[in-house]
């Protein structure tokens, strides 16, 4: 499986394939791994909201 699969998957663009194996544990990791990259993208755009629109001249 792809990067790029992986993310969609995580960011709920794409549906989980039905073959992959499916077990408790595995599921919290992709919670986690799935709040980590929500938790990057607002920091992402926390950044570039300081940097265009509270930017010191």
């Amino acid at each position: 499986m792809g990067i790029g699969r992986q993310l969609a998957e995580y960011l709920y663009l794409k549906k989980r394939d039905p073959n992959a194996p499916h077990s408790k544990w595995m599921s919290y990791m992709h919670g986690i791994n799935r709040i980590s990259i929500f938790m990057f993208l607002m920091a992402l755009i926390v950044i570039a909201i300081k940097y265009f629109f509270f930017k010191k001249h």
